[in-house]
């Protein structure tokens, strides 16, 4: 085995090593999760030594300086103020769901228009519009980090797979025998997954065009589905009340995430793959060890509907966006309500943390997006304008972008 290079990931913090086997270039991570400001980097470095045989004594002070890079970079205040940059209005019928690539240099839309329309994020300006499907277009995404392909699943049970670069469709994977209301791509970029009101996920090859397995075993309809980050398991939400988590590589039901008491509505791994929170109907959130499938935890609070759950990238705390119009933040290892965030007048349909972890975004049906500290649950930053109710918001990759879509018809971008 022979080291090539260090890549530096900011966003989970770590460091990605670049090494040759038998003529092969493969990648393995080391994550640094607990690295913060205090943190001594030189002892840091000599604990990395010993447990990774590829960091020979001679690249000790590259990669000291690499994390002193890591470490400057999370350090930043992040007191970013955000100004409306752009309003995107070009479909003629309410979007349904917007995406970032990574770098946020581009995003995408959905719409009931039966159209996806990919935008340039600098200058406002609609790049393409990608037409062929027969009805709504309701699931978006892109196949970040590399960001050159878009899938889009529509009402028209199919899934169609896109260049983003000249809008050419490479496949039309058909099979759902009804409407398709959720996809991912894996985070390898070789699988899409697509989850449909037939209460079957499938996942299909990307390079192919080929179905790989069909997810069977749900009761109701699936309406989320989510990869861990190593892409061997995918886990799928459903009506049912239930969470199945699948083996990617056999299709094989792996567990039933079983004790909420109404339809799932959002799921999650977090970032190490160890846990899965879900969020549901039934007003509760719950906390899982995805390995043994066990219940670690119900956490409680809201008094409506929980529609919306997420982990932070280092997955040391959890947001919760609920019907009740308030959202809140749990810390993963103690379990404990730390933030209750209050100031909205309506539901909060959507929640998100920056990369940093320091700021989370929300969207509602008081026509508003917002800003908050985790830490303390103060509002930071209202932004206001859409005219109609805000279903949808993200961030860009380096934080400092965020997209909100509206049935207004309308995206905005933020910077």
């Amino acid at each position: 085995m022979k080291l090539k290079r260090f890549l530096l990931r900011y966003y989970p913090p770590g460091i990605i090593l670049e090494y040759v086997q038998g003529g092969e270039v493969k990648t393995k991570s080391i994550d640094l999760l607990d690295l913060n400001v205090a943190t001594d980097v030189d002892a840091l470095v000599e604990d990395i030594r010993k447990a990774e045989p590829l960091i020979t004594a001679s690249r000790k002070d590259q990669i000291v300086h690499l994390i002193l890079r890591l470490q400057e970079k999370l350090c930043q205040q992040v007191d970013h103020k955000f100004y409306l940059f752009k309003v995107l209005r070009a479909h003629i019928l309410p979007l349904t769901n917007v995406a970032f690539n990574k770098s946020g240099t581009c995003c995408i839309t959905g719409s009931y228009d039966r159209t996806c329309k990919v935008w340039d994020t600098a200058s406002g300006e609609e790049l393409l519009t990608l037409e062929g499907h027969r009805n709504v277009v309701y699931a978006v995404a892109l196949n970040n980090p590399y960001g050159d392909k878009i899938a889009t699943g529509s009402f028209d049970k199919t899934c169609k797979l896109w260049s983003v670069n000249t809008g050419k469709c490479y496949y039309t994977f058909r099979g759902h025998t009804a409407e398709i209301v959720c996809l991912s791509f894996n985070l390898q970029s070789t699988l899409v997954a697509t989850g449909s009101m037939d209460t079957t996920a499938k996942l299909w090859d990307i390079q192919n065009g080929e179905e790989v397995v069909t997810l069977t075993g749900h009761t109701a309809e699936i309406i989320m589905l989510s990869f861990n980050t190593t892409g061997d398991r995918i886990i799928t939400g459903s009506f049912d009340h239930t969470v199945a988590v699948w083996d990617v590589g056999t299709g094989r039901k792996m567990h039933t995430l079983i004790g909420h008491r109404a339809g799932i509505s959002s799921a999650q791994f977090n970032w190490d793959c160890s846990l899965i929170v879900t969020g549901s109907i039934d007003q509760t959130c719950m906390l899982w060890n995805a390995l043994t499938g066990k219940r670690v935890a119900t956490l409680t609070g809201h008094n409506d509907e929980v529609l919306d759950v997420c982990f932070d990238y280092t997955g040391q705390h959890i947001a919760t966006a609920s019907a009740d119009g308030t959202a809140r933040v749990y810390n993963a290892e103690t379990k404990k309500c730390i933030a209750k965030l209050e100031g909205h007048g309506g539901e909060i349909s959507k929640i998100c943390f920056n990369p940093q972890g320091s700021r989370i975004l929300t969207a509602s049906s008081d026509k508003t997006a917002r800003l908050w500290d985790p830490q303390t649950g103060q509002c930071i930053q209202i932004l206001e304008g859409h005219t109609d109710e805000i279903f949808s918001c993200v961030f860009n990759y380096k934080g400092n972008v965020v997209l909100t879509g509206s049935k207004d018809n309308t995206c905005r971008i933020w910077r």
